[in-house]
């Protein structure tokens, strides 16, 4: 349960700060692979953020807190995030902030509105449903799609058919960081990553392949992994299907 939400703050890996360059090969999912670097801001960075709740965020309270990673996911009303089932579960509001660093949110703080989490973890907390949505409220007349983009979820990907880019934000951090590397199956319905140094505050994370699906996220098995070099996600299926499908319907 290395990344659990309410983890306290852990000693992060050091991680290499890549090139511009580099960094672009790495959304294309055909970089350095096994190598996890600080994320260098680029469009598909900006689709990821920090989770905050919300008292922190009201008091401005950002340093240091932020407790799990999500990203955008493309959805008819523009306004959906997907995230890791056990990042939810706790009592209280909470925010996403897109591109967040060093205590700066470049695209706002936009409040959760509605959360969406599958039977499968609402009822017995199965680690093979640990994946949620949420939909944000509005800022601006603009949904968070309209701001940052969004990647597409997609379910019934077939589990290491291609290099996955990780990009999320560890406990200890204050930016983002960045990891490209082929998946293997874990299980039937888990899959595994070997990326050093995604500790606690990266569940959540997308994992996005080079055609701009998330094909995972980070959680699943003991929360994510109970060592900070390989991490794990469920395989995206018929109940991630069905969620996705409950998140985007009409309120």
């Amino acid at each position: 349960m290395k990344r659990n939400a309410l983890l306290g703050a852990v000693v992060m890996l050091a991680v290499a700060t890549v090139t511009a360059a580099s960094e672009a090969t790495a959304d294309g999912g055909t970089g350095p692979l096994g190598v996890t670097a600080v994320a260098v801001a680029t469009p598909q960075t900006a689709r990821v953020g920090a989770l905050f709740t919300a008292e922190d965020a009201e008091a401005g309270k950002f340093v240091g807190q932020h407790f799990c990673t999500a990203s955008v996911v493309r959805s008819p009303h523009h306004n959906l995030i997907a995230t890791a089932a056990h990042c939810l579960e706790g009592p209280g509001e909470f925010v996403f902030v897109p591109g967040y660093h060093d205590g700066h949110a470049p695209y706002g703080v936009w409040k959760a509105d509605r959360v969406f989490l599958p039977d499968g973890w609402s009822k017995d907390q199965d680690e093979d449903s640990d994946v949620a949505f949420a939909t944000l409220d509005e800022r601006q007349a603009k949904g968070i799609e309209d701001v940052v983009g969004a990647n597409r979820f997609t379910t019934g990907a077939a589990t290491g058919a291609t290099p996955v880019t990780v990009t999320g934000y560890p406990h200890a951090a204050e930016e983002s960081v960045r990891c490209t590397n082929r998946p293997t199956p874990h299980s039937p319905t888990q899959q595994r990553i070997a990326c050093p140094g995604l500790t606690s505050g990266t569940s959540g994370s997308p994992w996005v392949n080079g055609d701009g699906q998330v094909v995972g996220v980070l959680g699943g098995h003991e929360q994510g992994g109970d060592t900070d070099d390989v991490s794990y996600s469920i395989v995206l299926g018929a109940e991630a299907a069905q969620l996705y499908r409950a998140a985007t319907a009409d309120p």
